[in-house]
């Protein structure tokens, strides 16, 4: 049974700017542990690979904020909830603490979809409840 649905679109041009003014500061503050050294390894080949990864991994955990029906509250934050990739690329979803607990109790389970095309990041999910 579908518990919820997320949809979010990313101007990159503004997550440009963002990290321009805040530095590293931002990426610190939206990725999470596992996210981040790979963020570093993104932007040390190109800047822009690490400006896209950025704006996608923002733009996932917003839609996925919005399917479990939470936005940015507790237990959700940036930090709980990361976005990394299987072996084959398919995006997955890793969450940490109270956010972790708060959705294995639910019985949740989520779908990733991701995309990023010139100025735009976008991502789907949707969030089902196994009965």
């Amino acid at each position: 049974m579908i518990f919820g649905i997320g949809t979010d679109v990313c101007d990159i041009r503004r997550m440009r700017a963002a990290l321009q003014r805040h530095g590293e500061r931002l990426p610190q503050r939206v990725l999470g542990a596992q996210e981040l050294p790979i963020w570093q390894q993104r932007c040390a080949r190109s800047p822009e690979r690490g400006l896209r990864y950025l704006a996608t991994r923002f733009s996932a955990k917003e839609a996925f904020s919005k399917a479990i029906g939470l936005g940015l509250r507790q237990p959700m934050s940036w930090r709980a909830c990361e976005i990394l990739n299987l072996p084959s690329g398919a995006p997955t979803l890793h969450l940490h603490g109270s956010l972790l607990l708060w959705f294995e109790s639910r019985g949740l389970r989520a779908h990733i979809s991701l995309s990023d095309e010139s100025d735009y990041a976008t991502s789907f999910v949707v969030v089902e409840q196994n009965p």
